[in-house]
């Protein structure tokens, strides 16, 4: 079990997100169809961690229905903006996992701007719900850390839905269909 795996080998802070994002997530309890993914990461001074909620059609379409996320900044000045902070680098760490690229035409980038670089719309973005477990003890980022675990995440859910272990982004480019 994934989950199991990482409680064996994290250190005290790694663990309390990992476990606020999975318990947050009701990880290993997901509703018919869906599929858990963990992720979990310390950087820019934080701990953090995600629990991604997908499925995959049998056609290959992916849905991502609910990303938990833990994060210890050390302290929660703000907890408002952190919430929206969270929310807002899952926007981005998103779109780059399932859009992100950029092609070269004659010698220039074909995205110049927003109407040729896709990024997730509304309608795509899941429900994001954040948990925030500050220790007190240490000054850390809140936007930049998220980022990195969004993809993980929906990459791991993907895997326990459908077998397969994605290389490479985008996701628009890779075949989901079950193994």
């Amino acid at each position: 079990d994934p989950l199991e795996f990482r409680r064996k080998m994290l250190k005290p802070k790694h663990l309390a997100v990992l476990n606020a994002a999975a318990e947050g997530a009701g990880y290993g309890k997901a509703p018919a169809g869906t599929y858990h993914g963990l992720a979990q990461f310390m950087g820019y001074g934080s701990y953090v961690a995600a629990c991604a909620e997908v499925s995959v059609s049998a056609d290959g379409r992916l849905k991502i229905h609910r990303i938990v996320a833990a994060t210890n900044p050390g302290h929660a000045v703000n907890p408002a903006q952190i919430e929206r902070q969270v929310a807002g680098s899952f926007v981005y760490g998103l779109s780059a996992a399932l859009y992100g690229e950029c092609t070269v035409s004659g010698g220039a980038i074909e995205q110049s701007n927003f109407d040729s670089y896709n990024v997730m719309r509304i309608d795509e973005m899941p429900k994001v719900e954040v948990v925030i477990r500050p220790t007190g003890d240490f000054w850390g980022g809140v936007g930049e850390p998220t980022i990195s675990v969004a993809a993980p995440a929906v990459l791991n859910a993907i895997f326990a839905a459908t077998g397969k272990r994605i290389r490479s982004l985008p996701l628009k480019d890779q075949d989901l269909k079950r193994v």
